[in-house]
Protein backbone atom coordinates (compact mmCIF):
# COMPACT_ATOMS: atom_id res chain seq x y z
CA UNK A 1 0.00 0.00 0.00
CA UNK A 2 1.24 3.50 -0.70
CA UNK A 3 1.40 6.31 1.88
CA UNK A 4 3.07 9.02 2.73
CA UNK A 5 6.36 8.91 5.65
CA UNK A 6 5.15 11.80 7.31
CA UNK A 7 1.99 13.78 6.73
CA UNK A 8 2.44 17.51 7.75
CA UNK A 9 -0.11 19.49 9.60
CA UNK A 10 -0.27 22.89 11.78
CA UNK A 11 -1.59 26.03 11.19
CA UNK A 12 -0.71 29.11 8.59
CA UNK A 13 3.04 29.74 9.73
CA UNK A 14 3.54 26.72 11.27
CA UNK A 15 6.48 25.91 8.39
CA UNK A 16 4.43 22.55 6.55
CA UNK A 17 6.13 23.83 3.59
CA UNK A 18 9.68 24.79 4.93
CA UNK A 19 9.66 22.17 7.34
CA UNK A 20 7.92 19.78 4.42
CA UNK A 21 10.48 20.85 1.65
CA UNK A 22 13.92 20.34 4.03
CA UNK A 23 12.57 16.51 5.12
CA UNK A 24 11.62 15.51 1.62
CA UNK A 25 15.24 16.27 0.52
CA UNK A 26 16.77 15.05 4.36
CA UNK A 27 14.51 11.74 3.37
CA UNK A 28 15.57 11.83 -0.41
CA UNK A 29 11.44 11.41 -1.34
CA UNK A 30 9.34 14.23 -3.18
CA UNK A 31 7.48 16.93 -0.95
CA UNK A 32 3.45 17.09 -2.02
CA UNK A 33 1.18 19.82 -0.90
CA UNK A 34 -2.16 19.76 -0.87
CA UNK A 35 -2.93 23.36 -1.36
CA UNK A 36 -0.31 23.64 -4.42
CA UNK A 37 -2.95 20.31 -5.77
CA UNK A 38 -6.00 22.05 -5.39
CA UNK A 39 -4.33 25.13 -7.12
CA UNK A 40 -3.65 23.07 -9.42
CA UNK A 41 -7.25 21.14 -9.79
CA UNK A 42 -9.10 24.84 -10.06
CA UNK A 43 -6.79 26.14 -12.26
CA UNK A 44 -5.97 29.17 -10.37
CA UNK A 45 -4.86 30.40 -6.75
CA UNK A 46 -6.42 29.48 -3.57
CA UNK A 47 -7.38 33.24 -3.12
CA UNK A 48 -9.15 33.78 -6.20
CA UNK A 49 -10.84 30.10 -5.75
CA UNK A 50 -12.07 31.87 -2.27
CA UNK A 51 -13.39 34.75 -4.47
CA UNK A 52 -14.48 33.40 -7.74
CA UNK A 53 -15.72 30.27 -6.08
CA UNK A 54 -16.43 30.70 -2.09
CA UNK A 55 -14.59 28.73 0.66
CA UNK A 56 -17.03 26.17 -0.11
CA UNK A 57 -15.36 25.03 -3.23
CA UNK A 58 -12.06 25.29 -2.15
CA UNK A 59 -12.60 22.86 0.92
CA UNK A 60 -14.16 20.30 -1.64
CA UNK A 61 -10.78 20.73 -3.73
CA UNK A 62 -9.04 20.36 -0.88
CA UNK A 63 -10.61 17.30 0.34
CA UNK A 64 -10.51 15.53 -2.93
CA UNK A 65 -6.70 16.49 -3.01
CA UNK A 66 -5.58 14.83 0.27
CA UNK A 67 -7.67 11.92 -0.25
CA UNK A 68 -5.68 11.68 -3.88
CA UNK A 69 -2.25 12.44 -1.94
CA UNK A 70 -3.00 9.91 1.25
CA UNK A 71 -3.61 7.20 -1.46
CA UNK A 72 -0.87 7.86 -3.94
CA UNK A 73 1.78 9.84 -2.28
CA UNK A 74 4.83 8.21 -0.75
CA UNK A 75 6.66 11.13 0.33
CA UNK A 76 6.08 14.06 2.87
CA UNK A 77 2.93 15.35 2.45
CA UNK A 78 2.15 18.98 3.68
CA UNK A 79 -1.74 19.73 4.10
CA UNK A 80 -3.21 23.54 4.07
CA UNK A 81 -3.75 24.43 7.50
CA UNK A 82 -7.67 24.11 7.44
CA UNK A 83 -7.23 21.01 5.79
CA UNK A 84 -7.83 19.22 8.84
CA UNK A 85 -11.30 20.58 9.69
CA UNK A 86 -13.07 18.15 7.11
CA UNK A 87 -14.30 14.97 9.07
CA UNK A 88 -13.75 12.69 6.03
CA UNK A 89 -10.01 13.50 6.13
CA UNK A 90 -9.68 13.44 10.07
CA UNK A 91 -10.75 9.78 9.27
CA UNK A 92 -7.95 9.13 6.33
CA UNK A 93 -5.42 10.20 8.49
CA UNK A 94 -5.77 7.40 10.70
CA UNK A 95 -3.02 5.03 11.00
CA UNK A 96 -0.30 7.31 8.91
CA UNK A 97 2.39 9.34 10.75
CA UNK A 98 1.08 13.25 11.27
CA UNK A 99 3.37 15.48 12.12
CA UNK A 100 1.80 18.32 14.18
CA UNK A 101 4.45 21.73 13.47
CA UNK A 102 3.31 23.63 16.82
CA UNK A 103 3.32 27.43 16.25
CA UNK A 104 2.56 30.35 19.14
CA UNK A 105 0.53 33.28 18.04
CA UNK A 106 2.73 35.81 18.08
CA UNK A 107 5.67 33.48 15.78
CA UNK A 108 2.69 32.53 13.57
CA UNK A 109 1.91 36.19 12.72
CA UNK A 110 5.70 37.10 12.44
CA UNK A 111 5.69 33.97 9.84
CA UNK A 112 2.83 35.24 7.92
CA UNK A 113 2.64 38.27 7.88
CA UNK A 114 -0.18 40.93 8.42
CA UNK A 115 -0.39 42.12 4.73
CA UNK A 116 -1.08 37.79 4.12
CA UNK A 117 -2.57 36.82 0.95
CA UNK A 118 -3.99 34.22 2.86
CA UNK A 119 -7.86 34.57 2.11
CA UNK A 120 -8.73 33.36 6.39
CA UNK A 121 -6.73 36.66 7.24
CA UNK A 122 -7.70 39.46 5.21
CA UNK A 123 -9.44 41.62 7.43
CA UNK A 124 -7.80 41.29 11.13
CA UNK A 125 -5.02 39.17 10.51
CA UNK A 126 -3.65 38.90 14.04
CA UNK A 127 -7.92 38.74 15.44
CA UNK A 128 -8.55 36.15 12.55
CA UNK A 129 -4.92 34.20 13.30
CA UNK A 130 -6.33 34.31 17.03
CA UNK A 131 -9.43 32.55 16.21
CA UNK A 132 -8.17 29.91 13.49
CA UNK A 133 -6.07 28.86 16.24
CA UNK A 134 -8.19 28.23 19.29
CA UNK A 135 -10.90 26.02 16.80
CA UNK A 136 -8.03 24.01 15.15
CA UNK A 137 -5.71 23.53 17.69
CA UNK A 138 -7.65 20.79 19.35
CA UNK A 139 -7.83 19.07 16.27
CA UNK A 140 -4.04 19.30 15.37
CA UNK A 141 -3.42 17.69 19.31
CA UNK A 142 -5.78 15.31 18.16
CA UNK A 143 -3.99 13.84 14.90
CA UNK A 144 -0.44 14.30 15.80
CA UNK A 145 0.97 11.12 16.06
CA UNK A 146 4.13 13.41 16.63
CA UNK A 147 3.83 16.62 17.88
CA UNK A 148 7.12 19.49 17.08
CA UNK A 149 7.32 22.85 18.12
CA UNK A 150 8.49 24.87 15.79
CA UNK A 151 8.95 28.45 17.24
CA UNK A 152 12.19 29.73 17.71
CA UNK A 153 13.97 26.78 15.85
CA UNK A 154 15.63 26.23 12.35
CA UNK A 155 13.95 24.02 10.31
CA UNK A 156 17.34 21.73 9.69
CA UNK A 157 16.84 21.14 13.92
CA UNK A 158 12.82 20.49 13.44
CA UNK A 159 13.94 18.58 10.65
CA UNK A 160 16.58 16.67 12.67
CA UNK A 161 13.44 15.94 15.54
CA UNK A 162 10.87 14.40 12.98
CA UNK A 163 13.43 12.09 11.13
CA UNK A 164 14.49 10.71 14.92
CA UNK A 165 10.99 10.19 15.50
CA UNK A 166 9.85 8.82 12.45
CA UNK A 167 13.42 6.12 13.15
CA UNK A 168 11.73 5.43 16.25
CA UNK A 169 8.32 4.62 15.25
Amino acid sequence: MTRPKAVLIGPPGSGKTTVGTALAERLGVPLRDTDADAEAAAGKPIGEIFIDDGEDRFRELERAAVAAALAEHEGVLALGGGAVLAAETQELLAGHTVVYLRVGLSEAIKRVGLASARPLLVLNPRSQMRKLLEERLPIYERLGTVHVDTDGREPADIVEEIVKALEAA
